[in-house]
């Protein structure tokens, strides 16, 4: 039976929020717009008890096509303390950014029929948001709220892999019983992701010698050709436990010139903590032979941004919950493994259970195509509010 203090839950407010939230374009490296949407962020949160902070971002750096390093530029990431000397405290964390840029030409929002709302980060996820708002307006309006405390962050880049907010992620997560993230619902019928694998992104800068194509093609050293067998020999790598992505290659000039720089960009998809590992290890034993084969020289730079994240059976605990508190609302609450990563994967390193597709109900995320079931919105915000207030009482004790 639904709780009496879920009734108050205004899906209308909801909606207005989102649509308002939606109509400014939060891309990434936006941020203008990351900033305009911080603050209407921080003034929302604003109504709920404790202190509203925006943090600067840490310092994050990237490789050029020239292989140079530089500072890439984030926004202010939001976080909210409440009652942050209570004995039981929890984490909730989402993301103001979308991965659609200020140039985008998907800028609007539809209507695809009644009920669906076609627009830029409607699920993906200021509909989260939202969600998370309101759940924590609800909870505030019980009377166990006062036996719980939490934090609340928003981050600026998760949509790129959250390195400008993973340190205070996991500075956050410490001492936190559960944790609570806003992504969508892994499928439109509100199933929840599950055990997640991991993620890394690498760019290796390989330095060659020029030379004259016809003259002396034999005094140089071709860059893109050790790029080549670069590439090949990390699919080779690849494994049941873990998948190799060359994404991007970078490098070369005039056909008669033997090509002296490359940058190659590859993403790897690592199931277990052992397969990163045994990877990270192995990329260096593999740029050495490169190095030798070819007579020259590869840096890398990056590595694994989000550690897989498997269930245990404290975090399984968490799931239990969810689906105890869907079906007090007549909501059936499932969940399946997913290849996708998120903030999740950071606060479970931490050693937190989580839940991280308490979110909306929708689909076809990071397109244009992406929509938002608006019934969803209230559904979602009182059953986390309910998954909240159980946790106040003592759930998973």
């Amino acid at each position: 039976m639904k709780p009496n203090f879920l009734s108050q839950i205004d899906a209308a407010a909801m909606l207005d929020q989102v649509q308002s939230w939606c109509a400014i374009n939060t891309g990434t490296a936006n941020l203008d717009g990351l900033s305009k949407q911080a603050d209407i962020l921080a003034n929302a949160f604003g109504s709920l008890p404790g202190k509203v902070e925006l943090i600067d971002p840490a310092q994050v750096t990237a490789i050029a096509a020239d292989g140079a390093e530089f500072d890439k530029a984030h926004g202010q990431h939001l976080v909210l303390r409440v009652r942050p000397t209570a004995n039981r405290r929890i984490l909730l964390t989402g993301h103001m950014d979308t991965v659609f840029p200020v140039d985008h030409p998907f800028q609007g929002q539809t209507w695809l029929e009644d009920g669906v709302l076609n627009g830029p980060g409607v699920a993906d996820m200021k509909g989260g948001i939202a969600v998370m708002l309101h759940a924590l307006m609800a909870f505030e309006e019980t009377t166990s709220a006062g036996s719980l405390g939490y934090d609340v962050m928003i981050n600026s880049d998760e949509e790129t892999g959250s390195l400008a907010s993973s340190s205070l992620i996991a500075e956050m997560a410490q001492g936190k019983i559960a944790a609570l993230t806003y992504e969508p619902a892994a499928l439109p019928d509100g199933t929840l992701a599950h055990a997640r694998g991991g993620t890394g992104n690498y760019s290796i800068t390989i330095g060659g010698k020029s030379a004259h194509a016809g003259r002396n093609p034999h005094e140089g050293r071709n860059a893109l050709v050790a790029a080549a067998d670069l590439i090949l020999r990390l699919k080779g790598m690849e494994r049941e436990d873990i998948t190799i992505n060359p994404a991007k290659l970078e490098g070369g000039g005039p056909n008669n010139v033997v090509p002296d720089h490359a940058v190659l960009r590859f993403n790897i998809r690592p199931k277990s903590t052992q397969a990163m590992e045994n990877f990270d290890r192995d990329l260096n034993a593999l740029l050495s032979s490169i190095e030798t084969a070819h007579e020259v020289s590869a840096k890398r730079h990056g590595g694994v941004t989000r550690p897989p994240k498997p269930v245990d059976d404290q975090a399984q605990r968490l799931f239990d919950l969810v689906r105890e508190c869907g079906a007090e609302m007549g909501q059936d609450i499932a969940w399946k493994s997913t290849g996708g990563v998120c903030d999740g994967n950071n606060i479970a390193a931490c050693g937190v259970p989580v839940v991280d597709t308490m979110g909306v109900r929708g689909g076809s995320i990071h397109s244009t195509d992406e929509f938002l079931i608006t019934a969803s919105l209230a559904e979602r915000a009182a059953l986390s509010a309910r998954v909240i207030q159980r946790l106040a009482e003592g759930a998973l004790n």
